[in-house]
């Protein structure tokens, strides 16, 4: 198993109508599991965006493995994709023309243009299969349940084989039991394939299973962190 080493110092300053935001963290992890904890507008999500490269920060530095993936000082920004860093949204952002078997093939193409209804099939069986999803691959997403919404944009997510996987309350919209049986699920595949990730939430459910790293984020700064 390779090593994983994650350093960050992000600012970014956000100007709304009637006050102004900064986000203004820094921390250093070697845990392949961080979860991100703090309450709702605390800067959890704007984090993980930075992170991903869906946000450009002010100022500050990322270094990924001891590559740089963003440095404001010798204006290194490196792409999403560049990054092989793959983001799991709240809502799941699945395209809603496309079939769940060409879903999870879009991570492998390199252009924009739409997979073919069985491109990639190997390798996107592969990780149908793994997310318990083969026998919906050529349904469309409002054919899907919440929790079979999530499993096929897990499976979109660590198809590319990313680098670190950053996921945004994954479990919010789900009932409590759907929600404790995905976390396990999700707890079982990061054991078994050893993928970094990066987890925001504001449960302690979360905490208490993905928590080897724990930062606590508090109107938009990191006030201490925990290892666990």
């Amino acid at each position: 198993m390779t090593s994983f080493q994650l350093e960050v110092s992000l600012r970014k300053k956000l100007q709304h109508q009637h006050h102004g935001f900064t986000l203004d963290v820094a921390f250093s992890a070697s845990a392949r599991r961080i979860v991100i904890q703090g309450p709702s507008g605390a800067g959890k999500s704007m984090t993980l965006r930075a992170l991903a490269g869906l946000v450009a920060p002010d100022a500050g530095k990322i270094v990924l493995n001891q590559e740089v993936m963003f440095d404001s000082a010798f204006g290194i920004s490196k792409s999403s994709r560049e990054r092989q860093i793959s983001y799991l949204f709240q809502d799941y952002a699945l395209f809603p023309h496309l079939t769940v078997r060409q879903n999870v093939a879009f991570s492998l193409t390199r252009g924009l243009l739409n997979p073919a209804r069985n491109a990639w099939r190997e390798e996107t069986d592969y990780w149908l299969d793994k997310m318990h999803m083969q026998a919906y691959a050529d349904r469309y997403p409002d054919q899907l349940s919440g929790g079979q919404k999530q499993r096929v944009a897990l499976a979109r997510a660590l198809a590319s084989r990313p680098r670190l996987l950053l996921l945004d309350e994954p479990f919010a919209a789900l009932d409590t039991n759907l929600r404790q049986h995905l976390r396990q699920e999700i707890c079982q595949l990061q054991s078994q394939l050893q993928f970094p990730l990066i987890l925001v939430t504001h449960d302690p459910k979360d905490v208490e299973v993905f928590g080897d790293l724990v930062l606590h984020v508090h109107n938009g700064s990191i006030r201490e962190w925990e290892a666990i």
